[in-house]
Order: structure tokens, then sequence, then C-alpha cells
């Protein structure tokens, strides 16, 4: 199973002057591509950077507030199941789970093989169902309303 660790490093303050590289933005990104390419080369991965509060003190009793700008990376590791008791419960009752299930079941029967006394019986004839309303299909009385037996609450034994 693949984790993660992470480094927070804090970000840096000044510039780095290097061959060719003038101006205060320009010596800044020097110095944040130099943390960022030397832990690079370690294996951590960029990640975001972040402002955080931090309280300092001032004085013999007084605080203040001050806000710092951390890098965040990132490397995988291998993390072994074991070193994870809430992981490892979790698959052995999903294992425990799935071996407990029932077969599912398997029906052989081909739908495309049915023959023609399978076919719906309409009106006495068997076949496909007339191209008419639904009420038409509906037995009718005398006088051409619908069959009292079909409009007859149903009651429950």
């Amino acid at each position: 199973m693949t984790g993660f660790e992470y480094k927070v490093v804090p970000a840096p303050m000044r510039g780095l002057k290097g061959k060719g590289i003038k101006g205060t933005p320009a010596r800044f990104a020097n110095a944040l591509q130099s943390v960022m390419n030397d832990l690079g080369r370690e294996g951590w991965e960029y990640q975001r950077t972040d402002t955080l509060p931090v309280e300092e003190r001032q004085g013999l009793t007084g605080k203040t507030t001050n806000f710092q700008n951390m890098l965040v990376f990132r490397r995988a590791i291998d993390v072994a199941v074991k070193e994870m008791p809430e992981v490892a419960a979790l698959i052995e009752d999903q294992t425990k789970t799935l071996e407990a299930a029932p077969e599912p079941v398997v029906v052989d029967e081909d739908i495309t093989s049915a023959t023609e006394t399978d076919a719906p019986v309409v009106d006495g004839t068997i076949g496909d169902a007339p191209d008419t309303p639904a009420e038409e299909a509906m037995p009718l009385d005398a006088k051409g309303r619908v069959s009292e037996t079909l409009n007859a609450p149903f009651v429950f034994p």
C-alpha cells in the first residue's frame, strides 16, 4: 500500500544572488527555485505554500501574532498494512464479507429461443397485442362501458 510523508520548510525570506540574476523578484525566485530543486532531488514533490499565524512573545508579558510562509512537500512511501491497524481491520472485514456472500445465481436460459406458445394471449388469439388503446382491449358491457368487475375496489383479505 502506498502512503505519503510530508515535509514543511519555511519559505525563503531573502533572495539568492546568482550569475545574471538582477533585481529583488528575480533573486527571490532564484532562492525559491533553489529550495525546490534541492528537495526535488531528494524525492520530495512540491504541493503548496501556506501562510500560517504564529504567536510570539513581545517583551516580558506581551504577545504578538506574525505570519509565516511555509512550503509543503510530499513523497510516496510504501506502508505495510500491519502499521495501520484500522486499515488492516477494514480489509479483513471486507474479505470475510466476500467469502460469506452466497454464490450468484446464473440463469442459462436463452431469451431468443421463445416459442409461439410463449407469446401473449390477447382476445383469445396468440400473437402480438392489438394496435388499439388499452381501454378498447378491456372487456365492455352491453352499453360500451368497462366491465364493473374491473372497476371494483380491491379488498385485502
